[in-house]
């Protein structure tokens, strides 16, 4: 990691943070299309269609067609919800980083730079659910710089952060999809504690669901 520093926020990296969040949550959309082809429900209705169109067109060309059509449908449907999660991320704290998370002692932003580039990001504030926790946030490295290290290291400072303040743990939400950043965690001392169906009508019916993990942390010496 010669040449990386992480540091705070500052507003000239606005632009950055959100190209990194946007390609990160980009990267996603293959392998949650896999997702829902695996899917009893989609496997189903598309054999369903292939099989009423064989029989009523007598045409092996239709049903292909339908199918294929369904198919692409379907990948469309999975850019578009990751899509409107981009959005409303946005809306909800990436379009005022500042206000969100460098306005209060117990939250931060963070971005990790590389020869003047920023290459990295991630958050916390404190958690909804475990109010002796932080919620580690908005973890993403861009691809080019993966592998050197540098998200292990952000968790790091998530955690000596969590410690100054007298936080228990940091716990942290992440999707199904998303194994590597599952293994990260799990590598640097992460427990995963559960893992639920998003309540979405979409995500309930094709089974999509987020895993909750937590590290505890060991208190300040005096």
């Amino acid at each position: 990691m010669a040449g990386m520093k992480i540091r705070s926020y500052e507003d000239d990296d606005d632009e950055a943070v959100k190209e990194i969040f946007t390609m990160g949550m980009s990267e996603h959309v293959p392998s949650s299309f896999v997702h829902l082809l695996k899917q009893p429900l989609m496997q189903m209705l598309c054999v369903c269609v292939f099989c009423t169109l064989m029989a009523t067109s007598k045409s092996i060309l239709l049903p292909v067609l339908a199918v294929t059509l369904l198919l692409a449908g379907g990948r469309q449907l999975v850019s578009y919800l990751f899509n409107s999660y981009i959005d409303e991320s946005m809306r909800r704290d990436l379009n005022k980083v500042r206000e969100t998370y460098m306005s209060s002692p117990n939250t931060c932003f963070w971005v990790a730079e590389s020869d003047g580039l920023v290459v990295a990001t991630v958050a916390c504030l404190p958690a909804e659910r475990h109010p002796e926790c932080l919620e580690l946030k908005r973890m993403s490295v861009r691809r080019s710089h993966r592998g050197q290290g540098i998200a292990k290291a952000m968790c790091h400072t998530v955690a000596g952060f969590a410690r100054s303040r007298g936080y228990q743990g940091v716990v942290l939400y992440t999707s199904m999809v998303q194994t590597d950043a599952q293994h990260l965690y799990e590598h640097v001392g992460y427990k995963r504690m559960r893992q639920f169906v998003v309540p979405e009508f979409f995500a309930k019916i094709t089974n999509f669901s987020i895993i909750e993990y937590r590290l505890e942390v060991q208190p300040s010496p005096q």
